[in-house]
Order: C-alpha cells, then structure tokens, then sequence
C-alpha cells in the first residue's frame, strides 16, 4: 500500500476512534451531571441585571391572541383527612373555653369544629403467659395428674412468638435493616435481643416457609411462560483469604401476575440455569445474556423472548450522537407499547392479543427493523448509536417472537422491578453473612415479594402461616398456605 493511502486509513481509523472516546465521555457525563443527577442552577442567578445604561425601548404595536392548551394534571397531593382517614381514633380531647367552663348554665352547645393530629405508638415487646393447668382425680388419686400439651410453636421451647419471628424478617427483608442496627433498636423495644439470636430466627422462619417456597416453584415450572433474570450479592466466604467475600448470585423467576421466586446460586454458569429450570416447557422471556438463548437452543421445548426495554434503553443513551435518527426508532418502539397499553386496559385474552399483535405490530416491526438496517451503515461501530443497532440487529429474532406468543409482555421490567427489594437492601446489609445463608434469603425475599406482589400484608401473612405450619403434616395440602391462595382465618 503506498505511503499516503496508508497514513489517510490510519487517520480515518483515528478519528474513528476519537468520535467513539467522545461519546462515551458524554454518556458519563450525563450519568453524573445530567438532569436530576446533580443540583440545577439557581433560576434567580440567570434573572439578575447586569449594570448597564438602559436603552429605550422602541414602541411597538401590541394584539390579542387567544388559543387553547390541554388541561394541566390536577394535583396528585392527597389531603391529610383523606390519607388518614382509616386511622383508628385511639383518644378524644375536647377542648371547652374558659368562659364555658366557669358558667356552663350560661352557654348552650350549638356545634363543634374537629380536627386531628396523628401520633404514633412505637414497638414495644410484651409478654403472653401461657398457663396450663394441671388436675388430679378426685375419687382415683392415684392415678397421675392431667395437663394439656404445650400449644406447638414455631421455636418449640423458645420464646419467640410467630409475630415477633415475622416482625425480624419483615425488618431485614422489607425494611432492609441488618441485624446489628436491629439489635440496637431492640433496646428501645423493651429488652435487647441480640444480633446472634435473631440470625437463628431468621434461619428457622427460612426452614418454615421452604415447603411453601418449593410449592410457589413447582407451579411456575408448570407453567407455560417464565420472566427470568439474576442479579449479583456479595458473600462472605470463610474460605477466602482474610475473610473475603465472594460473588453470589439471585436468580430470580416469575411471570405477570403470579409470585416471585428467588433462587440462590454461587455462580452465574449456563449450567445453574438448567438445574434452576429442569423440567420446564415453555417461553423464556429474558435479557441477551448467554445462558438464556444457550438454554433454549438445548431445550427444543422452550423459546427464548427478548426484552424490548434493554433494546429500547441502548437507542436511548444514544440520543446525544444521532438525536433526530433515535427519536424516529423510540417513535416506532413507543407505537409498540402504546398499543400494548390499550390490549392491557381492554383486558383482552392471549389469543386475543396474539391476533392484534400481528395485525398491529408487523408493519412498525418492518419498518424498524428496515431503519436500523439503513442507519447502521453509516455509523461508526464503536459508538453507543453503533452499539444499540447492533444490539437490535443480533437479537432480532427474540424481539420479534413476540409476534407468536399472546401471554408475553414486551420487557422482562415487571421481573426487574421484583429484584429491586434486594438491590435496596444489599446497600444496607452489604453482603450474606455465609454462602450457606443465601438461601434462606431467596426464600424469604420470594415469601415477601409474592405478598407484596398480590397487594397482601408480608406481616399478617407470615404471622398466621408460622402459626398454622407446627401443627400441619407432611400430608397436608400447603397450596392454601401460598401466597396465591392464601386467606386469613376469620
């Protein structure tokens, strides 16, 4: 090659490069200083008048204009009567004036005026005797004296009642506190528990609810749609040099409207997959990561769905290089979930939806598709608006099978919301004390998650399952017991 030909491709290479650095620092930019990452500009600095001579304004012909504008959102404040409003009144106080209460025979009461001030009565441990009693016959005294069986509890022997057992886990897992601030905040309860001993709780309600948990598994499997997606932990691991930690993960499996279940693994191998999911026959909808379309390529019975989310979210952080070229992409991937919205508001069964789907959906697809195949083109590959087609490009066809299916949502957001709850809390507790505890938090957060999932209290759910469970059998039928079939005794 000669000479100048070969320093004109090394500079187009260089550029290349250069445009792609470029980007990317804009993309870091807008993470750390973009708009709600950092605090604005005072308004009241840009109004401030510089100390110039003023210049008469030159005299202009003023005229009415008139239009309309779409009514703005009405406020979404909930007044504090309405908000309160099933707060149990716990005491009244009636104020009578000074006047009144010197004379009443001089005053007569024509009304009255109410308000209210919510107050709050803190955490307090309190005590539940248990006494059995004991008789002896009265004409055969020698036969032994009667006693009732100690009621079964769920810490046979232990204090701890099934409230207190679901109030320290709801604590951990809901409200993310970890055990030693817990321990401090006991203090204040009336007596101090100490960290240690809640551990053993929080493994023996693990042990409780696993049937229920293996239950809530079983009938996912036997579905016919799974949403799938995992999410790392930090695990302390005695075997690592100077008390280390290890990376640990949380699979996590669902689809719309049925519980969540957590499952905790040591790696994020293929094979960890395929042990999570044996036996399963259906659609698996996740994210592009390799496990999944590797797992269905193995599996004839199962077909891999995209996440049309991490699709759309790529073009999005892509705006800032080719902003008119992606918001024409978001405009078509917007038609998909607008129509979406609709078919979710009209309630319309999957076959329904599958019909729709390719009567609306397979043109806006066509043309996407058509779009990004033009537009890839004349990018650079290295930059985020390279990248995102690329991304579209190579996991075509797992975006467009939902054109097959009718029960699949576009995105995998519904099982991503769901793995927010550990997201929260493993910023407070920082990491699972021991690989063998990571477990018991997959059970507890699916227990937890499913309930909040379904609108029930985590609290009255736990509390009145760890008092039924000690009493129940291996035969027992445990499907009343899951959150999705759960009642409160009346």
């Amino acid at each position: 090659m000669p000479p100048i030909e070969k320093v004109l491709e090394e500079n187009c290479l260089l550029k290349g490069e250069l445009a792609a650095v470029k980007a990317e620092n804009a993309w870091l930019k807008h993470q750390m200083f973009g708009a709600g990452k950092s605090e604005t500009l005072d308004r009241l600095q840009t109004s401030l008048a510089l100390a110039e001579v003023p210049v008469a304004a030159p005299q202009q012909k003023t005229e009415l204009v008139s239009y309309q504008r779409v009514a703005g959102v009405k406020d979404p404040r909930v007044l504090p009567a309405e908000a309160f409003k099933d707060l149990p009144v716990a005491e009244t106080i009636e104020v009578v004036p000074e006047e009144v209460k010197k004379d009443p025979s001089l005053f007569e009461q024509i009304g009255e005026e109410r308000t209210f001030e919510v107050d709050i009565v803190p955490p307090r441990l309190v005590k539940r005797e248990i006494v059995r009693l004991k008789y002896r016959h009265v004409l055969d005294r020698s036969r032994a004296p009667l006693i009732a069986p100690a009621p079964v509890r769920p810490v046979q022997g232990g204090y701890a009642s099934a409230g207190l057992l679901a109030w320290i886990a709801l604590s951990k897992y809901v409200d993310h506190l970890p055990l030693y601030r817990l321990e401090r905040m006991s203090q204040r309860w009336g007596a101090t528990i100490s960290r240690q001993t809640m551990n053993d709780w929080i493994r023996l309600t693990a042990h409780w609810f696993e049937p229920i948990y293996r239950q809530m598994l079983k009938r996912l499997l036997s579905g016919s749609y799974l949403q799938v997606d995992e999410t790392p932990v930090r695990c302390n691991d005695p075997d690592e040099k100077r008390g280390g930690t290890t990376e640990g993960w949380l699979w996590v499996i669902s689809r719309p409207g049925e519980d969540v279940v957590f499952d905790w693994r040591l790696s994020r191998r293929h094979g960890e997959l395929t042990s999570l999911l044996h036996g399963y026959k259906g659609v698996l909808q996740a994210d592009a990561y390799g496990a999944y379309p590797s797992f269905a390529k193995e599996h004839p019975e199962v077909s891999w769905v995209g996440c049309w989310a991490h699709a759309r979210r790529k073009f999005f952080e892509a705006q800032a290089e080719s902003p008119k070229a992606v918001a024409m992409i978001l405009r078509l991937i917007g038609r998909l979930y607008q129509r979406e919205r609709q078919w979710d508001q009209a309630k319309l069964s999957a076959e329904q939806r599958k019909e729709l789907r390719r009567e609306y959906h397979t043109r806006p697809l066509y043309w996407l598709r058509k779009i990004v195949c033009k537009l890839r083109e004349r990018v650079l590959p290295k930059s985020l608006f390279g990248k995102a087609c690329d991304y579209l490009l190579r996991y075509w066809d797992a975006l467009s099978a939902h054109l097959h299916y009718g029960e699949t949502r576009l995105d995998n957001n519904l099982i991503e919301n769901a793995i927010r709850p550990s997201a929260i809390g493993k910023k407070n507790w920082l990491f699972i004390g021991h690989p063998q505890a990571g477990q018991r938090s997959a059970i507890l957060y699916s227990i937890v998650v499913s309930c909040q999932r379904r609108g029930i209290d985590p609290l009255a759910y736990m509390r009145d399952v760890l008092t039924r469970l000690p009493s129940m059998t291996n035969q027992d039928d445990l499907d009343p017991l899951t959150p999705a079939y759960w009642q409160p005794l009346s």
